[in-house]
């Protein structure tokens, strides 16, 4: 039995980053050996083990085939004679086909060293176009440390969507691959990539001919680390329905959706915030459930920053602070049942309304 450490926590340490996550394989073992050595077995569709003390994960080296559609359609050889070379050969690309022994010592058969240098994204071997994810796993390192996809893996790609291995990529996969792609350094080289290779119009044609959308990505990745954010800064201009549409597809979870829905229905009102009433500006801080979501609150504007030409978020913020600062418990003492609320509200536009007449002074 002989254990490697692979991976991306090879190709993470020869690029001086700090390793996310350590992954082994195990050359030589069976399943049994695994388990009377103390690993706790959690791979269903192939051996994959957790170690006893550290809860890595150590999995039996294998190889595939393909039998179907789709990067659901594989068989598995996890036998003892499977070398280390096979089981590097059936991963995505070159720098994350390499491995380290215990000792230190790097082992590379497909050159992933010197894509590395070179800043390449290129495939392993022709069993890439075996598995529709790694299309969207190209587009996200492309997003990640921002290098070029090799000619040749770009070419394979689009045989792949021409062919319509694309199409049986499954929602849930598509968005986890997404909202990773969001936080990366260079999110918007993630759809770049799935452009280039024509999956970009099949998987989000929501965003066909956008540059106002890619252009408030980019702003927003300057402004905050968070996906929905970038994601609501990129659907901005996205008609509203097919946004919605969007959401359902990829079944966003219920944060994403509602920020996405918040910037398209409300920018036009971040804009022309110094325009506004009093009342109408609290309408906006009401509509965005700005007194009891204030993280939400804060996503919005940043969003709509970033859609914007101008910042109006100190703006905004101002005004929100000034709604804020009515005494709602005095106004609750001296008032009843529904009349509580129509105070607070009129208070609160005075309360605005008197410090736009001293912003507008200036």
């Amino acid at each position: 039995m002989k254990i490697y450490l692979v991976g991306g926590a090879i190709r993470d340490k020869l690029l001086g980053l700090p390793i996310r996550e350590k992954d082994w394989v195990v050359v030589g073992a069976t399943a049994a050996d695994m388990q009377h050595l103390g690993f706790q077995q959690v791979g269903k569709d192939f051996p994959v083990f957790l170690h006893p003390e550290t809860h890595e994960e150590y999995a039996l080296a294998r190889t595939e085939r393909k039998i179907g559609r789709g990067y659901t359609g594989f068989e598995f050889n996890a036998s003892p004679s499977v070398t280390l070379e096979e089981d590097l050969k059936r991963r995505d690309i070159t720098i994350n086909a390499m491995a380290e022994t215990k000792s230190g010592m790097l082992i590379d058969p497909y050159q992933g060293q010197v894509d590395l240098k070179n800043k390449l994204l290129r495939h392993v071997s022709a069993a890439f176009a075996e598995d529709p994810v790694r299309i969207l796993r190209v587009a996200r390192f492309a997003a990640r440390f921002n290098f070029t996809v090799a000619k040749t893996t770009l070419s394979l790609m689009q045989e792949m969507v021409k062919n319509g291995e694309i199409n049986a990529l499954v929602a849930e996969r598509v968005w986890k691959e997404l909202e990773r792609a969001l936080v990366e350094k260079y999110p918007e080289y993630f759809f770049k990539v799935l452009a280039d290779c024509g999956a970009l119009d099949i998987l989000f044609p929501y965003l066909h001919n956008q540059p106002a959308g890619f252009a408030a990505l980019l702003k927003a990745s300057s402004l905050s680390a968070k996906a929905s954010i970038r994601l609501a800064a990129l659907f901005h201009a996205v008609d509203e329905k097919n946004a919605r549409d969007f959401c359902e597809r990829y079944r966003l979870p219920v944060a994403y959706r509602e920020l996405v829905q918040l910037v398209i229905r409300n920018l036009s009102d971040y804009q022309t915030a110094e325009k506004l009433s009093a009342e109408e500006i609290l309408h906006f801080l009401q509509k965005a459930d700005a007194f009891r979501r204030k993280t939400r609150f804060q996503d919005l504007l940043k969003a709509c920053e970033a859609a914007s030409l101008q910042s109006l978020t100190d703006f905004w913020l101002k005004c929100y602070q000034v709604a804020l600062s009515i005494d709602i418990t005095q106004i609750s003492t001296n008032y009843q049942g529904l009349e509580i609320a129509d105070r607070i509200k009129a208070s609160r536009i005075l309360a605005i309304d008197a410090w736009l007449t001293g912003f507008k002074k200036f």
